[in-house]
């Protein structure tokens, strides 16, 4: 998974381009990838990790309106996550990862493995759904490196 960190950290700085992260079901998990590497400073702004919806809402202005309507593993509160980080944090672009990684906590509607990732570039905002298998550690490791590899590929478009 360093490479994907590296690859991740080589775009921002082509672009010259600042990070800020909001990470729930990850718990901190990807802004600890990103300030593995040295000079992450020179990009990497902040993240908030917000594992409580008031979290969401206090830290990260998520609307409780939706969270109520959609939950807080929704592709509508990714969004916000992730925007709600780029303001707070300044940033260029924010990554949000929102699941459930289990073992409990899915539904029929919202299995375990169910996540969604947001990339706001200055504002433009770009949601992916994934649904991921294995144990808590492997699901949260896949988001963390599948919100890597959404983010370069939106900085690439």
């Amino acid at each position: 998974m360093g490479s994907e960190v590296e690859e991740a950290a080589l775009a921002l700085i082509r672009k010259g381009m600042t990070l800020a992260l909001a990470e729930s079901c990850t718990g901190g998990g990807l802004g600890a990838m990103m300030t593995s590497l040295p000079g992450s400073s020179v990009y990497f702004m902040g993240s908030a990790v917000v594992y409580a919806n008031s979290a969401k809402q206090k830290v990260l202005g998520v609307k409780r309106a939706t969270l109520d309507r959609y939950g807080a593993v929704s592709a509508e509160t990714a969004s916000e996550m992730a925007e709600g980080a780029r303001v707070l944090f300044g940033s260029d672009v924010a990554v949000a990862i929102t699941g459930i990684a289990g073992p409990a906590g899915g539904t029929e509607k919202k299995p375990v493995g169910l996540v969604y990732t947001a990339v706001s570039v200055r504002g433009r905002i770009d949601v992916r759904e994934h649904r991921f298998e294995g144990d808590r550690e492997c699901i949260r490791g896949k988001c963390a490196e599948n919100a890597l590899l959404h983010m370069r590929s939106v900085l690439v478009d």
